[in-house]
């Protein structure tokens, strides 16, 4: 007998309730036609913290077909009916409900299957952890953690209640960027022995430590101020901490190297085979950005941090360097670059070669979709995830400490270094801890 699922039973009690009905009273999107997709087959998904660049990521969600919205999470009322807003207008209808507390919103919806998290970076795997205790695949922005004990312990939790996982490092799934880490991947470069990665084009690694003046604490209604600070240490409100000031705290931020290194080591260590593991070095630099930073790799591969556009045109770029030639790619234009006509001519060839063998989607947010249906891992994955993040975090704690530093990338340890040691986890407020 065929094991009948929860999604199971539901398309059975619609399609036996499609037969009693009368065909009038159904619509035909309900039934899948005209190109809509019936309900059982739908994943339905909520939203946690939506403003500035999960709008884009929402509106990704949207568009496909198999996707629907019903929910939005957020601790300040203003952006709960903003969102609220945007998911009705795209559905025409006001079915979107609001919650302003993620415990709750994770407990009364058990119809969810995904979560899409866009807050600040200091909720971004705390929400995770919590929605894949709950039973829901997660799509989370980048930067995905604070600290590596952070992203150890989002791929500790996704192994074990075995969800699907995104970070929102889409330029793993951009065909430009696709091209120059299969060509670098591949060998077609010949060994490479340099990879580049982009960081910010600022001060990157300087964070404050200071407080912003207190201001009079609003309604929890209208703000959750103790929520929103959630595992980070307890300070006085200020408005402009919920409005986006909250970049450059180390309470709150992971870097401006976080922000570009999320996607950018993701990228070249994609391209170097080294996903799966991370930087045995780093190099100090005598500058507050971490500009020119060496990082080696156990293989002897060097991944050297660059601000600027001396490798690449635009931002978030990545190089790759071998005997038989260079590849680059960047935001900002139309095709890659390369050392020769005759390796960019390899494009084509190169990205189908790459969907023929992976079966992704080169949408981000396709692939993510398609796996929680699939079951499959992403293609950024929690532990290319973690691997990426844990370079983040070990070269800000080099820039930090002003000092080179030994890793140990299996026992994911600094070697002989104490102070560094206590920089990989943070102190967590409760009741926020894992």
């Amino acid at each position: 007998m065929q094991k009948l699922t929860r999604r199971g039973l539901f398309r059975s009690a619609a399609q036996a309730g499609a037969v009693l009905a009368a065909p009038a009273l159904v619509r035909s999107t309900a039934l899948g036609k005209d190109g809509a997709v019936p309900p059982s087959q739908r994943i339905v998904a909520g939203c946690i913290g939506i403003q500035h660049r999960g709008m884009h990521d929402l509106r990704w969600m949207m568009r496909e077909k198999d996707v629907q919205v019903v929910a939005i999470c957020d601790l300040q009322k203003k952006q709960r009916l903003a969102i609220k807003n945007v998911i009705d207008k795209n559905y025409g209808n006001e079915d979107c409900k609001m919650y302003p507390e993620i415990r709750e919103f994770l407990a009364t919806r058990t119809d969810i299957d995904a979560v899409l998290i866009a807050t600040g970076d200091r909720w971004h795997a705390m929400g995770a952890i919590l929605a894949m205790r709950s039973g829901k695949d997660v799509y989370s922005e980048k930067p995905s953690c604070m600290t590596i004990a952070e992203g150890r312990a989002v791929v500790e939790t996704a192994e074990r209640y075995g969800r699907v996982y995104q970070t929102g490092t889409q330029r793993l799934s951009e065909p430009n960027h696709v091209f120059c880490i299969e060509m670098a991947r591949t060998g077609r470069l010949g060994k490479v022995h340099t990879c580049y990665a982009h960081i910010a084009p600022w001060d990157a690694a300087e964070m404050k430590h200071d407080w912003l003046p207190e201001q009079p604490l609003p309604p929890k209604e209208e703000v959750d101020w103790d929520a929103w600070l959630g595992a980070c240490p307890w300070r006085p409100y200020n408005a402009r901490y919920v409005s986006g000031g909250w970049r450059g705290y180390y309470d709150f931020h992971t870097s401006c190297i976080g922000e570009w290194g999320a996607h950018t080591f993701a990228q070249a260590q994609a391209g170097i085979d080294a996903n799966g593991i991370s930087p045995v070095s780093y190099q100090y630099v005598q500058n507050d950005s971490g500009d020119g930073m060496v990082t080696t790799f156990g293989n002897g591969v060097k991944m050297i941090l660059a601000r600027g556009n001396q490798y690449w045109h635009g931002s978030c770029g990545e190089r790759f360097d071998g005997p038989e030639g260079w590849v680059a790619a960047a935001d900002g234009y139309s095709k890659p670059d390369a050392s020769s006509i005759k390796l960019l001519g390899e494009f084509k060839r190169v990205i189908g070669e790459y969907v023929a063998r992976t079966g992704r989607s080169l949408d981000h947010m396709r692939d993510f979709l398609d796996c929680v249906k699939s079951r499959r891992t992403t293609v950024a994955n929690p532990l290319v995830m973690h691997r990426s993040m844990l370079t983040v975090h070990a070269a800000n704690i080099c820039m930090w400490l002003k000092r080179d530093l030994k890793f140990d990338p299996i026992k994911e340890v600094f070697i002989n270094d104490d102070e560094a040691n206590r920089m990989r986890s943070r102190a967590m407020r409760e009741p926020w801890t894992y």
